[in-house]
């Protein structure tokens, strides 16, 4: 009897592991994330990282080597063609493990491995962000500008209305002093 690899297996044999990853492999590129225990999740990613990188050459001897791992062609297409592209300038790291409670029959420690989305997405939300403060800025302005147009109006009226009157006050103000004199 030959003597086993050192160390556990997934599942009973060599083979049946090498099956259950890249079955593993082929639904991560799938749907992008997936829940599995942590054993499974920790030697998926070296795994899921080497396909990556290899997607990232885009010839076709990379290709075929994927394939001889992922048999789904068009799960291949997608790794090749939108997967890979998005981590163009990135070196390695394309996946995250993150550890979730234990599954409720047996207790096993569960995990959800995904691929790491880019940054990408968070500059233009800030320039958004930043269009639509300016925006309100700009339309604050333009009420106040249009609230003290406004009021520049009416005042200018009662100050022609109450330029008379401070002659009429100067007529009486001479008498009042002249009274408080005597």
């Amino acid at each position: 009897m030959p003597t086993p690899t050192k160390g556990a297996r997934l599942g009973g044999s060599p083979a049946h592991e090498r099956m259950m990853l890249a079955n593993l492999a082929t639904s991560l590129f799938r749907h992008g994330k997936i829940t599995t225990t942590e054993t499974k999740a920790r030697r998926l990613r070296p795994l899921a990282e080497q396909l990556i990188t290899k997607a990232k050459r885009g010839d076709l001897h990379s290709r075929r080597r994927v394939l001889t791992v992922v048999r789904d062609k068009d799960v291949v297409f997608e790794l090749f063609d939108q997967i890979a592209p998005r981590y163009a300038n990135r070196s390695g790291g394309y996946t995250r493990i993150v550890k979730t409670g234990p599954r409720k029959g047996d207790a096993a420690p569960m995990a959800i491995i995904e691929l790491v989305e880019e940054l990408v997405v968070a500059p233009p939300a800030k320039a958004a962000k930043a269009a639509k403060k300016t925006a309100r800025k700009a339309a604050a302005q333009q009420d106040k500008v249009e609230a003290l147009a406004g009021e520049e109006e009416p005042p200018a009226a009662s100050s022609e209305a109450t330029e008379p009157e401070p002659e009429a006050e100067a007529t009486e103000a001479p008498g009042a002093k002249d009274e408080v004199k005597d």
